[in-house]
């Protein structure tokens, strides 16, 4: 039986395959054209694709005939998002909650906007594609499953044939932590790592072919060796640099397998003098940063301070960063105290955002 024309360009879009999924639902625009759905869909399609004004046109025909569906909510306001317009976008996600309260994409966004919120990180995060996990969601992505059966099959094969030879020499791509074949790097894109065209790229570091490839591959090697802030230290590289679009997508990708870590498993804590040099190379990463807290600001449920980094015996300071807490910790202020916290930027200032505190009169 013949598909129709919206689950044929959904089966596209799930594949990453949009200028498919648009030809599709254009070829369909006699019969669907005041169909909520496919408007949203072929908003959601052209928002992918990254032509915010065609998005934008259909999200607005869509609007026409409902007001409440999530995914126009979702994709109108990734939309404002994107320009930096984060009150109009702050209002569709109001909306989406109160429709949805659950909905965790848009708990997500305001949450990246109250602590990433500035133009700035927001072009940042646009230039890396992180912001389309803002997006309207895709589902699964087929192609992905089948890599990952395929890769499973061959793995298979190759313990049976290589026995003890992969004890002696592991793929960078896999490791003890998971199978990373999927976003291995693939020879074109190590042959064509430069972005050809930098004139609507920000780059931060300008990187040779071989720089990038050897970045990425030490991404992947400090993954598998559980060591994920070097791992981020080189994902930051790539995302800050001239590196192609496709590389900076498989880098976000693996940050995204990263772990938050706690006190007694966290393999490298960066240095404040070294993420004072360059704090765009460090940023994400968690750090555990002894000290003192002094001009203690709380709300309902938040807490701010001054964090004099170095200064536990009181005899120098190293550097001072807010320190920002989503819940009121357990502080006090007349002691010393170790902060494990993620390196944020907040207008242009490296901020702690706090995830655990230890406290002790034998500090």
């Amino acid at each position: 039986m013949a598909k129709d024309v919206l689950t044929l360009a959904k089966k596209e879009m799930s594949r990453r395959h949009f200028g498919q999924a648009i030809k599709i639902l254009e070829s369909g625009a006699d019969v669907y054209e005041e169909n909520a759905d496919y408007n949203i869909l072929l908003g959601t399609a052209c928002l992918y694709a990254g032509d915010m004004g065609t998005a934008y046109a259909y999200y607005q025909r869509a609007r026409k005939i409902t007001l409440t569906d999530v995914n126009l909510l979702l994709g109108q306001a990734a939309i404002f998002l994107r320009r930096g317009d984060t009150e109009k976008a702050l209002n569709y996600y109001i909306e989406i909650l109160e429709n949805e309260p659950g909905n965790k994409i848009a708990k997500d966004a305001m949450e990246f906007i109250r602590v990433h919120g500035d133009y700035t990180t927001i072009c940042r995060w646009v230039d890396s594609g992180r912001i389309e996990q803002f997006f309207p969601k895709l589902g699964v992505n087929p192609d992905k499953i089948l890599y990952s059966v395929v890769g499973i099959v061959f793995c298979i094969v190759g313990c049976v044939f290589a026995g003890t030879m992969l004890s002696r020499k592991t793929n960078l791509a896999q490791g003890p932590r998971m199978d990373l074949t999927s976003i291995q790097l693939s020879q074109d894109e190590k042959v064509k790592a430069q972005e050809s065209d930098l004139s609507t790229v920000t780059c931060h570091y300008i990187l040779s072919n071989r720089e990038i490839t050897s970045a990425y591959e030490k991404a992947l090697k400090f993954f598998q060796e559980g060591d994920d802030n070097h791992a981020q230290i080189e994902i930051n590289r790539i995302l800050n640099s001239n590196a192609t679009l496709s590389i900076k997508k498989k880098a976000n990708i693996l940050m995204g397998y990263l772990s938050v870590p706690g006190f007694d498993n966290l393999v490298y804590s960066p240095e404040y003098k070294d993420v004072e040099k360059d704090p765009e190379l460090y940023l994400d990463c968690y750090v555990i940063w002894n000290g003192r807290v002094s001009d203690v600001v709380t709300g309902e449920n938040s807490y701010q301070a001054r964090f004099l980094i170095g200064y536990e015996t009181m005899k120098q300071i190293d550097g001072i960063v807010t320190v920002k807490f989503s819940s009121i910790p357990s502080i006090e202020t007349d002691k010393p105290v170790r902060i494990l916290g993620k390196i944020i930027n907040e207008d242009g200032n490296v901020v702690l955002a706090g995830r655990a505190v230890y406290q002790s009169v034998n500090f």
